[in-house]
Order: structure tokens, then sequence, then C-alpha cells
């Protein structure tokens, strides 16, 4: 008899995957015409292997997902239960709600490149992470004409920006400074004790957080200090206007993938599909070029405005 053990981190690592597994269940419990599927048929829309983590969402939420059947007349099925099927038919309302602000990010997304113009492959790669439905392409771009174009660059067809917007080009970051309070750099640059957990209060400061177990001395604090302080230019600003080696340019980097993981809806993104926007933003490979190191630590953004340092260096994510 083969037995298995829990492993921990991939617990945590699907418990953030399961809001994305459970909008997944429930579009293919939706498009079968019975409004409902044959467990064992599970295998044939999602894989062998991702059937398991699709059993273990149906088992962790029974106020959503009702399994009937498994008796002698028939094998067991998954559908909707009341409540969900009550939530799933008030989506257009929801739609209508939410459709500006994924309107706006997009928007985001992309005065943030360099052009103002993203290849529509990679925004159909990311599509899930932003929100954006399937269909963005024919539902959402035609809908706002203003704002968006599509056209062939280099071969590829790609989303324009028919227009900027400066009131969209404040960062998640700033604005929550702006709501504590702590943007102007009034008093800021006095002499403080150095914090022993890398984290100092001031407008140009990402909060961090260190890894279990890592101690680091008065010399990799004081080193991390002088970057918290550092100035750097909004990440809406055009890269091509700084040098890549200037140290300021570099922290600039850090909050343009800040900003862009702000936008996402779990705050979180793999290191494969930022490196998608690599072209686009002229950002760094993760693999092969870190955001920031301190003794060999990889750093990570938050969406709320946290640097995780990890020891990992297979994906950058937030922490919600």
């Amino acid at each position: 008899m083969k037995i298995y053990h829990r492993v921990p981190e991939l617990d945590r690592v699907m418990e953030l995957k399961k809001p994305s597994l459970i909008l997944q269940l429930r579009s293919i419990i939706q498009g079968q015409k019975s409004q409902s599927i044959l467990l064992r048929d599970l295998e044939k829309h999602v894989g062998f292997v991702q059937k398991w983590n699709f059993l273990a969402v149906i088992e962790r939420y029974p106020s959503m997902f009702h399994v009937g059947g498994g008796g002698n007349r028939s094998p067991p099925f998954v559908c909707l239960t009341e409540k969900a099927r009550k939530i799933a038919s008030g989506e257009v309302q929801v739609w209508e709600l939410i459709e500006p602000i994924l309107v706006n990010n997009l928007r985001k997304l992309l005065m943030l490149s360099v052009e103002c113009c993203v290849p529509l492959e990679t925004i159909e790669f990311v599509g899930p992470e932003f929100g954006l439905p399937n269909d963005f392409r024919t539902l959402l771009i035609p809908k706002y004409p203003q704002f968006f174009s599509v056209k062939e660059v280099n071969g590829r067809a790609c989303l324009l920006l028919e227009n900027w917007d400066s009131s969209l080009a404040v960062t998640a970051r700033e604005t929550r400074l702006a709501q504590e309070g702590i943007l102007e750099p009034t008093g800021y640059l006095r002499k403080v004790k150095i914090s022993k957990d890398g984290n100092f209060l001031g407008p140009y400061a990402f909060k961090v957080n260190f890894p279990a177990g890592f101690r680091p001395n008065k010399s990799y604090l004081e080193q991390l200090e002088r970057w918290q302080k550092m100035e750097f230019p909004s990440p809406y600003l055009n890269v091509r206007r700084f040098e890549a080696a200037d140290p300021k340019a570099r922290k600039r980097a850090v909050a343009a993938l800040h900003e862009l993981l702000s936008l996402t809806i779990e705050k979180r993104m793999t290191s494969t599909k930022l490196d998608a926007f690599h072209a686009e933003y002229l950002l760094p490979y993760l693999n092969k070029c870190p955001l920031l190191q301190f003794n060999d630590k990889f750093v990570a953004l938050s969406g709320s405005s946290n640097i995780d340092l990890c020891d990992s260096k297979s994906s950058l994510h937030t922490v919600v």
C-alpha cells in the first residue's frame, strides 16, 4: 500500500489557486446541457493530474458544488448548488460593476509599456490573472474604441492605447501611501535607527519580508536602508528616458513589476508570465537578472506593497 504525505508548501499553493479552479469548474458545469457533469468525465476536461485538484475543490466547497448519484442506478455527478446558481445568475449585474475596473486596468497595463502597445497574444496569455474574460477581444475592446485599437505591428496583432490619461498614471503603491499620509518626504531623511526587519517608513520605501531564519547583519541592513531611501521615477514614465545601469532605473523596474502585480486579481503571477512582458516593458528576465540581490536572496514583490525575500527563484509572486 502506497502512503502519500502532505506537503505544506504545495497546500499553500493550492489554497491560492482555488478561486480560479472554482471558476473553471463552474464554467465546465454550466457548459453541459444537463448543467451537471459525471465525476468520471471530469478528467476529459482537465486532465488526469488536475482532476484530483478539482475533486478536492468539490469536497472543500459543498455550498457551491453538489455531488449526487453514486448508487446502483447512476454514477456520481456534480452540479452547482441552488446558492451557486443564484450567484451565477447575478453575474450580469456583477459584470456591469467590474467592467469599468477591468477597462481601466487594461489601459494602465498598456500605459506601463514602452510604446503603449502590447501583443494580443500576450494579453490573452495573462488575461485570467487580470480578470479578463476569454472573449475580451470581441466583447470588451470593440466596445471602447476611444481607449483601444487593434493594429498589426511587426507581423503581430497588438492592442494599442488610443489616448493617455494622466489620472490613471498613479500606482497602487502611491495611492496607498497617500491614504496613509506618508507621500511627503517631510522629516523622512532624518537619521533613524536601522530597522532589523529591513522596513523603513517613507515615500520611496517598499515593505520587506525576510524568509524564516534569515538574519541580516548591520552592513546588509545599511545597504538595504540606502536603497529604501533612494528616489526613483514613476513606472509610468517611459523607461527609455533612463540608463539601464542607473540604480534609480533599477528601482523603477521594481516599482513597474509591483504595479503590474497590483493590477492582477490575486496579486501574484508566475515568472513565466511576467517574462512575457519583457520586450514591451524592457524589464530584465527574472531568471537571469533578479530585481535585487542581497546575500544571494531573491527579492519578490507583493501587490500589497511588500517585497518578499524568497529562497526560490522559480516564480515571482505576491502575498495577499
